[in-house]
């Protein structure tokens, strides 16, 4: 891995990086599209299908629920750790993630626009009372005796998600919003949803802070991250790309490197450091 080319690029200038899933691989949460990734059962959930159908929330909380149970004890990997490093020698003035899984922060990542939200919050769509994903999973482990067991030889999938047969999730009960008995939903941007504007406009912030545009371990497929690949070439600014496997954004970028995001970030900012 000749990683000369990126510290060239990168080496004296302000970077904002933008991240995907591929940045948390190493920490055990599969990606969408990764090179090792295999097909999914099921397509993901969609915004207009949670809020409109029952049966879909049904689903969707019965996967949750045990995807959450191994979900929420992944920890920061060597490349979250380094972007962390980054930041504080100065060379990194932020990042943007498409990631729900708030490991930049526990990292020590200060500047974090969190595009796609967190999946450690939980939202009553009718009276916007906010809990955490720990509170609603005991709630949910309480209505349905025995679930974790039941469910222990499902598949686990991205976004805290699990793959469960039909006749399985027939037999799940979803619980309500404590404050009002809304329908709770978690915190994040769904397939077909919209990031808020308060947190594109965060982005947007960060964004124009930096002088070169370094993306980590995402495919660019969805609109939501390639937008600021797309703005950094109609402005001139330099764009690198650290992923496994092409992306939509590679006819942007000034360098290409095909590698781990474990392994490239850490000898990035050794090589970086003042």
């Amino acid at each position: 891995m000749d990683l000369g080319s990126l510290v060239q690029l990168l080496r004296g200038r302000r970077v904002v990086a933008l991240t995907g899933a591929g940045c948390s691989t190493e920490s055990g949460i599969p990606d969408y599209r990764g090179p090792d990734t295999p097909p999914r059962t099921r397509p993901p959930i969609q915004h207009r299908e949670f809020v409109d159908r029952a049966d879909a929330r049904q689903r969707y909380w019965a996967r949750s629920t045990l995807g959450w149970s191994r979900f929420a004890t992944a920890r920061p990997n060597p490349a979250h750790a380094a972007l962390a490093e980054l930041e504080d020698a100065g060379a990194l003035a932020g990042l943007i993630t498409q990631n729900v899984d708030g490991l930049h922060g526990a990292a020590g990542s200060r500047t974090v626009v969190e595009l796609h939200g967190a999946l450690a919050r939980v939202r009553c769509l009718a009276c916007q009372a906010l809990i955490t994903r720990d509170a609603l999973q005991d709630r949910l482990l309480a209505a349905n005796p025995g679930w974790l067991d039941r469910a222990s030889r499902a598949a686990i999938a991205p976004d805290g998600d699990a793959d469960l047969p039909d006749e399985l999730v027939a037999g799940f009960t979803v619980v309500a919003c404590e404050a009002c008995g809304g329908v709770v939903m978690p915190d994040v941007v769904f397939f077909g949803g919209s990031v808020p504007r308060a947190t594109l406009d965060a982005a947007w912030s960060l964004f124009d802070r930096g002088e070169a545009l370094l993306v980590v371990g995402s495919s660019l497929t969805v609109f939501s991250g390639f937008r600021f690949v797309r703005r950094a070439a109609e402005r001139g600014v330099p764009v690198a790309i650290l992923n496994r496997g092409p992306t939509r954004g590679d006819c942007h970028a000034a360098v290409r490197i095909d590698a781990r995001a474990g392994v490239a970030l850490p000898a990035l900012a050794r090589a970086l450091r003042p």
